[in-house]
């Protein structure tokens, strides 16, 4: 409760963390391909059913960020794992490695990530 409550505290820029995962998710909504999408679901599936929705709008908030920043035509596969890698916190990493590893994807490429 306490960090929802920080997250909405306004920072330097006037917005805060959560204005901006909304300004990134809304600004790459037309990125995204229908494969893409069942990749994040498929990957936030471990994410305990109460606090998934939360994860997948943080998730796809990083992942806009990143496919704007880089001008990107439209949200990768590539894009979607390295945006995930980064908005998910260490301490669960080894369940996304797994994810990953039951869907047959290298994780070599993104090992400077984990």
């Amino acid at each position: 409760m306490f960090r929802k409550f920080l997250k909405k505290m306004p920072k330097e820029d006037g917005k805060s963390v959560m204005d901006w995962e909304e300004h990134y998710v809304n600004e790459s909504r037309h990125l995204w391909g229908p494969d893409e999408k069942a990749l994040l679901e498929d990957l936030v599936s471990p994410v305990p059913e109460l606090f998934r929705d939360v994860a997948r709008h943080k998730i796809a908030g990083k992942i806009g960020e990143i496919a704007l920043n880089e001008k990107a035509p439209r949200i990768t596969e590539e894009l979607v794992i390295r945006g995930y890698i980064q908005a998910t916190p260490k301490r669960d990493h080894k369940f996304l490695r797994k994810k990953l590893f039951e869907n047959k994807i290298d994780v070599a490429p993104y090992e400077h990530l984990f």
